[in-house]
């Protein structure tokens, strides 16, 4: 449970400065802290999203050496089918040299379908998806990269987290898999977000629009991990929250914080044709984070960072699995 005295130790952009001209922001309150932590301590992981292959994941670690910031997790969004099985080793082989949690996303999804509704105004049923050959694909795609040493599976579908959920449970899959769901399908309230901790979610990637009120009501039912971009790609809103990332730890701990980028192509599924904007919109992210971990260090707001090699996110409630199809 965050105190009194760590609620005060950190200090607030400018609040110096604020005070002593008669514009300090009231004081915090302590019961928006949120009382849950990772296992194992911390109330902070971090993340480099959009690492779409060996060579961009060279380029990440690389630079994170270079700048020290330290690395939880690294995602991919194009896809586990978009990476050959030599690929998808060499990744993992690569991570788990560093004890870093390498995250791939499953299957083919809405957007890349040919369903028209997600082109419409309403956008449809977004990256969701649609139909048995998609889900089927998604499940095919699972049990090939966990085969592979792959630990950590991105989704973008209730259903497909469901299910992969019960193929855990089942032993399909391994049960230390963890499931991660899709910023593009986040949740934006309380009760969606505990609904889809009972569906299976390990973490869950809210949309970065929300507001440091709604990750207290969040937090208020559930201790799931929450992913956060800090600078959300453009395609996301575009949104920057450098200077509400002390906040944004404090509400919404345990919270892995994750460095995207704004003003950036979409790479999404990634080739070779796309190597230059890859690899140094990789190398960006990083050193985003260093100004992340920076301004923390500045407020003195980056202590409980969970320590480097966590991954698991403790004990956290499920529907039962029973019978259901």
């Amino acid at each position: 449970m965050t105190t009194d005295a760590s609620v005060t130790a950190a200090r607030r952009p400018g609040e110096q400065a604020l005070t002593a001209l008669g514009l300090g922001a009231p004081a915090l309150d302590p019961a928006d802290a949120s009382s849950h932590s990772f296992p194992g301590g911390g109330k902070w992981r971090t993340e480099i999203p959009s690492c779409e292959g060996p060579e961009a994941l060279a380029v990440v670690l690389k630079e994170s050496s270079r700048l020290d910031v330290p690395i939880h997790r690294i995602s991919q969004g194009s896809g586990v089918w978009m990476l050959t099985d030599a690929e998808i080793t060499e990744m993992v082989d690569a991570t788990g040299e560093r004890d870093i949690e390498l995250c791939l996303f499953t299957g083919p999804r809405g957007t890349w379908d040919i369903g028209g509704s997600v082109r419409s105004d309403s956008r449809g049923a977004g990256l969701r998806a649609r139909g048995h050959d998609a889900v089927a694909g998604c499940v095919e795609d699972a049990v090939r990269a966990t085969e592979l040493g792959v630990k950590c599976l991105l989704v973008a579908d209730e259903g497909v987290l469901w299910t992969l959920h019960r193929a855990r449970e089942a032993g399909i899959i391994p049960a230390d898999t963890t499931l991660k769901v899709s910023a593009l399908i986040g949740p934006v309230n309380p009760a969606s977000y505990s609904v889809f901790e009972h569906l299976g979610a390990d973490s869950v990637n809210v949309p970065s629009d929300l507001t440091l009120d709604h990750l207290t009501e969040i937090r208020r039912v559930s201790g799931a991990p929450l992913d956060m971009y800090i600078e959300a790609p453009d395609d996301l809103g575009g949104y920057i929250r450098m200077y509400e990332v002390a906040e944004l730890i404090r509400r919404g701990a345990p919270v892995y914080l994750k460095f995207g980028l704004s003003k950036a192509p979409g790479i999404y599924p990634w080739g070779t044709h796309l190597r230059d904007v890859t690899l140094n919109t990789a190398k960006e992210r990083v050193r985003r984070g260093r100004l992340a971990l920076d301004l923390l260090a500045r407020h003195g707001a980056d202590g409980d960072m969970a320590p480097l090699g966590s991954r698991l996110p403790g004990a956290l409630k499920r529907f039962p699995v029973g019978d259901s199809a």
